[in-house]
């Protein structure tokens, strides 16, 4: 089973939302037989490489505001990432075009280390403050997961995966996701936002239901449908 998940390195729901992912998928019993993809999906995509603007002072410029009104903001999603077990340091964090960034999971994928670049774009940018909109950072986290150093200034110096970033986004405006995160299974269920364990668990099982309808065994020893049998009760007949 398929499950695409749309989100930006950026945006804190979608670090709340990969945790709150991980519990469900950690409740799944068929967890082995699902293959996670991250898409890419740019918040802002003119942003510069990196903002000289603190996030509260980002955050009270674009919603009108006050600096108190974004502190008490960002103190509710800290507080909730808290629970999730993530450690959320906005003084610290440095924001900025996350394309490249973007560029680079796909990189790690080809590898197998796309949850893993994920992951450490995020714990990099909401946690130990880097600004992983500039080159070195990138590099930096790449090394962590255990990209080639080379392959990866290659990649971000000529351009690799940009298609492949925008073709994510030329989707997510296919599919109409205008926000995220925004879980996909199978191209048949849709679940919006940072929802709870037990929300995306349900989504899980709806999604392994359709793409693994029941099967009918036949108990007959001519190996006919089982439907075919008189051993059986049906609305209509057979009733007590």
């Amino acid at each position: 089973m398929l499950v695409e998940i749309w989100s930006d390195v950026v945006c804190p729901w979608c670090y709340i939302g990969k945790r709150q992912f991980e519990a469900a998928l950690a409740s799944f019993p068929h967890r082995d037989e699902v293959t996670v993809e991250w898409r890419s999906f740019e918040l802002d995509p003119d942003a510069p490489t990196r903002r000289q603007l603190s996030t509260k002072e980002q955050l009270a410029k674009k919603y009108g505001m006050t600096e108190d009104q974004a502190r008490a903001a960002t103190d509710r999603v800290t507080s909730v990432a808290t629970e999730v077990g993530l450690d959320f340091r906005w003084d610290d964090a440095k924001s900025g075009n996350t394309f490249d960034a973007h560029r680079l999971i796909h990189l790690a994928a080809t590898h197998g280390l796309g949850d893993a670049a994920k992951e450490a774009l995020m714990a990099a940018y909401f946690t130990h403050g880097e600004p992983i909109g500039e080159r070195a950072a990138l590099e930096q986290v790449a090394k962590e997961v255990g990209l080639d150093a080379d392959e990866v200034r290659a990649a971000l110096s000529d351009g690799a995966f940009a298609d492949e970033v925008r073709g994510d986004e030329q989707l997510a405006g296919e599919l109409g996701i205008s926000a995220v995160p925004f879980f996909v299974i199978d191209r048949a269920i849709g679940v919006p936002g940072a929802q709870t364990p037990d929300v995306l668990l349900s989504a899980l099982e709806q999604g392994w239901s359709k793409s693994h309808p029941l099967s009918i065994v036949s108990g007959t020893d001519d190996g006919s449908d089982i439907s075919d049998s008189r051993d059986a009760c049906s609305d209509g007949s057979c009733a007590i």
